[in-house]
């Protein structure tokens, strides 16, 4: 004969005679005085109480990422319809074909370790499309990266002496992101030939600051909160996904739309 649980025989115990089966109403009135009984039950039963909770859990979870995968779907195509443009003047640094008819916007941050995948992303993208692409890299220096904020304004003050040369630095701070910090910075600067002590004032300047607080608002105004975001002819793209899914992007807009293709983001007036 089994015994009845503890919690069971307290709740009976607690529990008024009833002609028949205590109501919900009852039932809550009864734990409402003593919830002793209902935290009996519950530890009595936690295993059971864990694999509720659990699946419980996991079907929210797969239901949020069903809709978030919905909702970037559905992103995703309106943006063909809506490309975003992002700012582009005579004084942006570009690399490459300068008139090409793909344009790859990258926000990044130098010393995150998907934008250092999403930097051997692009150089292939580079390669393979050539004059076809010309790329433009905007700072998105994150908080939790110490580094981050002083790589970007020592790009962006190497930038102001010598654009080729800000593209090398660029390369060799994402060639050794294990490395970057001050003397780093300072040592590559001097390898490239430029000037160090200039490029430490300015990489401290308000013009360096601004540029890659300007960068930043872009970034979010485009609806990108991580790095590395790209927009490839105004199509966002979040996260350093492979060269296939760029390849996939640059063969619809050729196909679905020409002129899109054709088209780069105007500079800003």
């Amino acid at each position: 004969m089994k015994t009845i649980p503890a919690a069971l025989a307290a709740l009976l115990l607690a529990a008024p005679a009833f002609a028949s089966a205590p109501s919900t109403a009852q039932l809550k009135k009864i734990l409402s005085k003593h919830p002793d009984i209902l935290l009996d039950v519950l530890k009595e039963n936690r295993k059971a109480l864990f694999d509720i909770v659990s699946q419980a859990a996991q079907e929210e979870q797969a239901r949020r990422e069903k809709e978030e995968q919905a909702a970037e779907e559905k992103d995703f195509e309106e943006s063909f319809k809506h490309p975003k443009t992002p700012e582009i003047t005579e004084d942006t640094l570009i690399r490459g074909n300068k008139d090409a008819k793909f344009t790859l916007v990258e926000y990044s941050d130098f010393q995150c370790p998907y934008c250092g995948r999403g930097y051997y992303i692009v150089e292939a993208l580079r390669k393979k499309y050539g004059d076809n692409l010309r790329f433009i890299f905007k700072d998105m220096p994150l908080p939790f990266h110490p580094e981050a904020m002083p790589a970007a304004r020592w790009f962006e003050a190497v930038a102001l002496q010598s654009p080729k040369k800000a593209w090398l630095f660029h390369d060799k701070l994402f060639q050794n992101q294990n490395k970057l910090g001050e003397q780093f910075f300072k040592d590559t600067a001097k390898e490239l030939g430029i000037d160090v002590a200039k490029a430490e004032k300015d990489a401290a300047g308000k013009k360096v600051a601004e540029k890659i607080a300007a960068d930043t608002a872009e970034a979010k105004a485009m609806g990108f909160t991580g790095t590395p975001g790209f927009l490839l002819n105004g199509i966002p793209v979040k996260g350093a996904y492979p060269v296939e899914h760029f390849d996939e992007i640059i063969a619809r807009l050729e196909s679905e739309k020409p002129e899109a293709s054709k088209a780069k983001p105007e500079a800003a007036k």
